[in-house]
C-alpha cells in the first residue's frame, strides 16, 4: 500500500473546504477511505488544524476537525531525533523540514503538498495533489 504524508496545506484544504483545492484533497482522503493508500500526518499537523480552524470557524469545530483527522490519518512518530534531522535539512521553512523529517522517519513513499518549492531539497518524493492523483491512476 502506498503511504503518503499530507502537508498541512492539503489537510486544511480538506477540512476547511478551501475551494478549489478541496476537490483534490477530498479525493485523496477518499482514496484512503477505500483502502487504496495510507495517509500520515506529522505530529504538528493536528495543532495547526486546531489553531487555524478555531480562528476561522470556532473552537467546537476545531475539536471536531482534529478528532476526524485522527480517525482518517496516522500520526508520524515525532521525537527529538526528528527535530534534529529537520535541522540538518536544507529547507528555508522549519515547519516543512519537520514534516519532511517526519516522513523520512516513517519511511513513507511520498509527501503531497501544494507548496512544492518549499520541498525542493526533500529526499522524499514530492507530489502536488493533482500529480499524486495522476500517479495513483498508473499503479
Amino acid at each position: 500500500m502506498i503511504q503518503i504524508l499530507l502537508d498541512n496545506d492539503v489537510v486544511l484544504d480538506f477540512i476547511l473546504k478551501r475551494a478549489p483545492f478541496n476537490v483534490e484533497a477530498k479525493e485523496i482522503f477518499d482514496c484512503a477511505g477505500r483502502g487504496e493508500i495510507a495517509i500520515y500526518i506529522s505530529a504538528i499537523t493536528p495543532n495547526n488544524v486546531f489553531y487555524i480552524t478555531r480562528k476561522q470557524i470556532d473552537k467546537v469545530t476545531a475539536f471536531k476537525a482534529v478528532e476526524g483527522l485522527l480517525q482518517l490519518a496516522e500520526v508520524c512518530t515525532t521525537d527529538k531525533s526528528v527535530f534534529q534531522k529537520a535541522l540538518t535539512l536544507n529547507f528555508t521553512d522549519f515547519e516543512d523540514a519537520v514534516q519532511c523529517a517526519s516522513a523520512m522517519a516513517e519511511n513513507v513513499d511520498a509527501i503531497v503538498t501544494r507548496n512544492l518549492k518549499h520541498y525542493k531539497n526533500s529526499p522524499v518524493k514530492i507530489y502536488s495533489p493533482s500529480k499524486f492523483l495522476q500517479f495513483l491512476q498508473t499503479v
